[in-house]
């Protein structure tokens, strides 16, 4: 791997890559470049009339004192954590129930995390809390996690709620990708880089040692618990309580991005989930382990699909660590895929998708099987199951649609009533607005849907300037939500959205998203490229006034669109991409992905990755629009290098582009509100050049 102590001679690297001085994170001449496209992009855009009204729109939006403080419920109280425009870095805060239910809830403040920062002189961002409780009894010791701009990188601390303050000699990190799971007061279990003689990171930057940490001793005197190796993703410790109250530790070895082995920590050592490598335990319910299946299981004479969801005694496990039977939870129908379980107090929740719009179905097992029984929902939009814990009767379920205000309901675990607790005043305008789900046809048949936000007298002349959003990977679905930003910034000036559902997503479950995986991944690509076409041939919009957004694996799918089709739009955003897919497993979290991408050091997989990688494709003579790069310096996940070296191609060739890289930010490219409404403003202002 190179070294980036200073820029990269190109003769030394056997793809001749003239601009590896750019993945010079945090080099001089890397920055300087950086700070002159910012100054550039900055001018130009933030000078443009539309700018200020859309940057104070998305400021108003996101600082809003109104929002949903959203949280978890611990002992009768609801901890949330905030952030305004007094509050920029955030509070960490709690308040009872009973009084969170009101519109005014009375908020204590545990930590104010900018005046910490101001304190110790230091970039915090609040990255969460790991909290510990005793049976029955109060939270009071949590591990806080903090990370510098951004990044996934944390430090963590210990904090005692009841003093509001840090332990002294408490529990205490240096800065790594890392995780830790309480085991008692006393206890942690934690796996980071512990880099005694040498890192102890996998070849994807994350931990794959967990030691057993005691209150007192020096963290290097931790004692090890199980190893991985270098090759795998990470391995990270975790606990789970069973219905008798014992608290069941172990960890989970991540061989790669899809494929893990479960370990259960016992008195004579490791113990291995006899599971399938594509499979997920979602908790403990009357006495079975929950098991999702994300490949095909044949165990005890019996098969099981992929995607369904399964069981099989916990305490059979537990006294012979072998598996008995394993019994048929849920079968999803090919429109259906699960999204989520959640065990509470009062019983067993189930949240589905189906044709991309949310249920919840109540679980319970009996004499002839599992049953399901619907939960009523205030409508047809997306459905999450935001908190449950099995000491809990409430559940928090979180609804939204494309025009319908984000409502937080309580959702009662025993009776399956529902009420809602919270929600959101209306933040645009929605008079006029319909929505529509539509499928395309892609280029091996396969109907891909796809939502159109429009206003319902939308001239179809081809005019109306258009958004297309998209990811397609790793299993992650889209699904109807609500947005303040889309609706203010967007639709209330006339503008169209649509959000395509193509493969490597995860709306109709694991085979959806794993019919796009490696060499099959143009299936995705022509899949996105044939709801453009859709919505083009609609006569809602044309190439002119269609621009296309995505972020993360969707910034690789605007590289890629960009090369392939650069007629069929007229703006590009590539937020935090991946574009250089003959290097992305050197880079950062790169290793991690090449399940889901190929390997480039595989001849096959490579081939197709040469085919298709932005930058490696990018060629100076395509009529190409201008496109918009985001990405963040402080993302130690997807490197920055990858829109720097994209871009600056595009310079070379003398072509016009935008580029903005927020200095802190993380993997988000904006560390706070107050920088994700500049963010938003610029890509909104930009758009409407392109596409008015």
């Amino acid at each position: 791997m190179t070294n980036f102590d200073e820029p990269a001679d190109p003769s030394t690297h056997p793809d001749i890559d003239p601009h590896l001085w750019l993945e010079e994170v945090e080099g001089d001449a890397a920055l300087a470049w950086v700070r002159a496209q910012n100054e550039r992009t900055l001018g130009e855009l933030q000078n443009d009339p539309r700018y200020a009204g859309l940057e104070a729109a998305a400021l108003d939006v996101l600082t809003a004192d109104d929002r949903i403080p959203y949280g978890t419920i611990r002992g009768g109280w609801m901890y949330n954590f905030w952030q305004d425009d007094e509050h920029v870095r955030g509070l960490w805060r709690r308040t009872p129930l009973d009084s969170y239910r009101t519109a005014d809830p009375d908020w204590e403040i545990l930590l104010d995390v900018d005046a910490l920062a101001e304190a110790e002189g230091a970039n915090h961002v609040f990255k969460g809390a790991k909290v510990f409780r005793r049976k029955g009894g109060e939270t009071y010791r949590c591990m806080l996690s903090f990370s510098d701009g951004g990044k996934d990188a944390i430090t963590q601390r210990e904090f005692d709620i009841a003093s509001r303050s840090f332990v002294d000699g408490g529990f205490e990190t240096p800065e790594a990708k890392q995780g830790a799971e309480w085991l008692d007061d006393d206890t942690l279990l934690i796996a980071t880089d512990w880099g005694l003689d040498a890192s102890t990171l996998t070849e994807s930057g994350y931990p794959y040692v967990v030691k057993r940490w005691e209150r007192g001793t020096p963290l290097d005197d931790a004692v090890e618990v199980l190893r991985g190796t270098p090759g795998d993703v990470g391995v990270f410790a975790f606990t789970m309580e069973n219905e008798d109250g014992k608290l069941l530790s172990g960890a989970v070895q991540a061989d790669t991005f899809f494929t893990s082995t479960y370990w259960l920590f016992t008195d004579s050592g490791p113990v291995q989930f006899p599971i399938p490598p594509k499979s997920t335990p979602n908790g403990i319910s009357n006495g079975r382990l929950l098991l999702s299946l994300e490949q095909d299981w044949e165990v005890g004479g019996l098969q099981f699909a992929t995607g369904d969801l399964v069981a099989f005694n916990l305490g059979h496990f537990l006294d012979t660590h072998t598996i008995d039977t394993v019994e048929l939870v849920f079968r999803p129908t090919e429109s259906q895929a699960v999204s989520g379980i959640a065990v509470a107090a009062g019983g067993t929740l189930l949240a589905i998708t189906e044709n991309v719009v949310g249920r919840i179905l109540r679980l319970e097992p009996g004499n002839d099987g599992w049953k399901t029984t619907p939960i009523d929902l205030p409508g047809s939009g997306d459905v999450a199951i935001t908190f449950a814990d099995r000491d809990e009767q409430l559940v928090l379920v979180n609804y939204e649609d494309f025009l319908t205000p984000t409502s937080l309901l309580a959702l009662d675990s025993v009776s399956g009533t529902l009420d809602v607790l919270k929600t959101i005043p209306p933040r645009f305008d929605t008079d006029g607005l319909i929505v529509e789900q539509l499928m395309a046809t892609s280029s091996d048949g396969t109907q891909i849907p796809h939502f159109v936000v429009r206003q319902v007298d939308a001239p179809f002349d081809g005019t109306t300037p258009t958004l297309l959003y998209g990811y397609g990977g790793f299993q992650v679905p889209l699904n109807p939500s609500y947005s303040g930003t889309i609706g203010r910034n967007w639709l209330e000036h006339g503008g169209a959205f649509v959000m395509a559902n193509i493969r490597g997503g995860g709306e109709f479950g694991p085979t959806w998203h794993q019919a796009g995986l490696t060499t099959d991944r143009q299936r995705v690509y022509d899949d996105f490229i044939a709801v453009g076409e859709s919505i083009i041939s609609s006569g809602l919009t044309s190439a002119a006034h269609l621009g296309i957004m995505g972020g993360s694996n969707g910034g690789l799918l605007m590289g890629v669109m960009l090369n392939q089709r650069p007629d069929l739009w007229n703006a590009v955003v590539i937020q935090v991409p991946l574009l250089d897919m003959l290097r992305y497993h050197v880079l950062l979290a790169g290793a991690s992905w090449v399940d889901e991408y190929g390997s480039p050091d595989d001849p096959v997989e490579r081939a197709f990755l040469e085919r298709t990688s932005p930058y490696q494709n990018f060629d100076p003579e395509l009529a190409y629009p201008t496109p918009l790069f985001v990405t963040s310096t402080k993302d130690d996940r997807v490197h920055p290098g990858h829109a720097r070296k994209m871009a600056k191609k595009f310079e070379d060739a003398g072509l016009a582009f935008w580029y903005y890289e927020n200095i802190d930010g993380g993997h988000s490219a904006a560390a706070n509100q107050t920088e994700a409404a500049k963010r938003t403003a610029l890509e909104y202002t930009y758009l409407m050049n392109q596409l008015s």
